[in-house]
């Protein structure tokens, strides 16, 4: 079993940078790929990046490309997630994810553990 915790969100103006920190325990960290998603109100959940097993590899979806940095520290069983140049329609509660039998995967119906979420509020 993992539990997932993330921190870092908050309230930021249009324009800034925020860093969310996804710490994960009680499984084996190293082995599974990390990932990011967002919810935004009366959305559904969408994917926004996802980092292979090694940190070797990583995927971001379109409207992040550029911006957003997906990054992970197997030593200390943390994913990250620095984000910069932030718009309003960023503003949505962000979720890491475990998927335990995927080297990397963007969908998300693979990932098998799910933290609570950290609200991420843009202004413009």
């Amino acid at each position: 079993q993992v539990q997932l915790v993330e921190s870092g969100g908050g309230l930021v103006q249009a324009g800034g940078s925020l860093r969310l920190s996804c710490a994960a325990s009680g499984g084996t960290f190293s082995s599974s790929a990390m990932g990011w998603f967002r919810q935004a109100p009366g959305k559904e959940r969408e994917f926004v990046a996802t980092i292979s097993r090694s940190g070797g590899s990583t995927w971001y979806v379109d409207s992040v490309k550029g911006r957003f940095t997906i990054s992970r520290d197997n030593a200390k069983n943390t994913v990250y997630l620095q984000m910069s140049s932030l718009k309003p329609e960023d503003t949505a509660v962000y979720y890491c994810a475990a998927a335990v039998r995927y080297s990397y995967t963007t969908r998300t119906g693979n990932y098998d553990y799910w933290g609570q979420g950290t609200q991420v509020t843009v202004s413009s």
